[in-house]
């Protein structure tokens, strides 16, 4: 009888053991390599843009893409899209007048995640409607709030600097999946 009493303590000390074992393999973070490297989303935004009278700025609507690609945790590159959804005008450097008309731009951004969720994002790019193309650079920030199963919200704020033209600032919510 004592002896059948000492292996089941033996036994569950065994299973306490190999259940700690797997709560700690767990409860540890996982290596980048098993994660999604890839991460599309969508977002809607605004986009201010200088205005002609009063030398303030103007509210475009926007819709966005974006498809990003992560080589590790902390850095990776992004294809980001967005389309203006107005007809509006501005002024260039030189005092010329341009029509926009639903432009959309895109960019390929250098992307650097710090552990805290802020991305920073760097990149040239082109805006171009069916007059006229201006090339840019793009410096932002984001602020990835990860929910579950590889899904994530995130506000973005974007300064766009156009050569020759003019500059933008977007402010917008996305919506994000990594796969």
């Amino acid at each position: 009888m004592l002896a059948v009493a000492v292996a089941v303590l033996l036994a569950q000390n065994v299973q306490a053991q190999h259940h700690e074992a797997n709560t700690a393999l767990h409860t540890e973070p996982r290596a980048y390599s098993d994660e999604p490297h890839f991460r599309f989303a969508s977002f809607i935004s605004h986009t201010f843009i200088p205005g002609l009278s009063d030398g303030g700025r103007i509210a475009i609507p926007s819709y966005g893409v974006d498809l990003e690609y992560w080589f590790n945790n902390r850095w990776g590159v992004g294809l980001h899209n967005d389309i203006e959804l107005e007809t509006f005008i501005v002024e260039r450097e030189n005092n010329e007048f341009t029509e926009r008309r639903f432009p959309i731009v895109t960019t390929l951004d250098l992307l650097y995640h710090l552990n805290s969720g802020i991305v920073f994002v760097i990149g040239p790019g082109l805006e171009f409607d069916i007059t006229e193309q201006f090339m840019l650079f793009r410096i932002g920030v984001e602020y990835e709030l990860e929910l579950e199963h590889h899904w994530d919200l995130y506000p973005t704020i974007f300064y766009d600097m156009r050569a020759d033209a003019f500059t933008t600032f977007t402010f917008g919510l996305g919506v994000g999946k990594r796969f």
